[in-house]
């Protein structure tokens, strides 16, 4: 297989730091959540870092593998207050529908580059994000739902539901 050209590599390295990014964000919302005594919520945003984590290794080490030079970039400061859980959770959506973005056009420059094995990579990203923006799309419906003073019972009990996910654990591939 050739190796991955300039132009692919530098923008999975572009990605890894919009996924690294994201996890720095979740962590963010995590310690918000901390901060205002949901510990469920906090769970729910620490899991989600740790999967944007795992997606960021899994770019760094496919260009590796491809015989590309990983390089990593400054990664932005994130917001660190938002006005409720509800601000939050619309956060998170409208954050994984800019991701989804830049993985579509990911998978176009992939196509145009003629790289076939980076947009089989890809496909697995693309399914990924339908799930991700389904869950904080979910999230943000049921905040929505339980909105002032009557909601508090519900939001408890959300709080409670989120605090029992668990990561996915996904292989770590070890660059060659």
């Amino acid at each position: 297989m050739a190796p991955i050209g300039d132009r692919m590599a530098e923008a999975l390295n572009v990605q890894a730091k919009w996924e690294l990014f994201s996890s720095y964000l979740y962590l963010a919302m995590s310690a918000y959540f901390s901060a205002t005594k949901l510990p469920g919520f906090a769970n729910w945003m620490r899991v989600q870092a740790q999967e944007e984590l795992m997606h960021g290794m899994k770019i760094f080490d496919y260009v590796i593998e491809r015989g590309g030079r990983a390089e990593l970039l400054a990664i932005d400061k994130p917001q660190f207050e938002w006005g409720s859980p509800l601000e939050v959770a619309e956060a998170v959506y409208d954050h994984e529908k800019k991701v989804t973005g830049l993985i579509h056009a990911l998978v176009d420059l992939a196509a145009e580059e003629g790289d076939h094995a980076t947009l089989n990579m890809l496909q697995w990203f693309v399914s990924e994000q339908v799930e991700e923006e389904a869950n904080a799309s979910e999230i943000v419906e049921k905040l929505r739902m339980v909105s002032g003073d009557r909601g508090i019972g519900v939001l408890y009990m959300l709080d409670r539901d989120l605090g029992g996910r668990l990561p996915k654990l996904a292989p770590v591939v070890a660059a060659k």
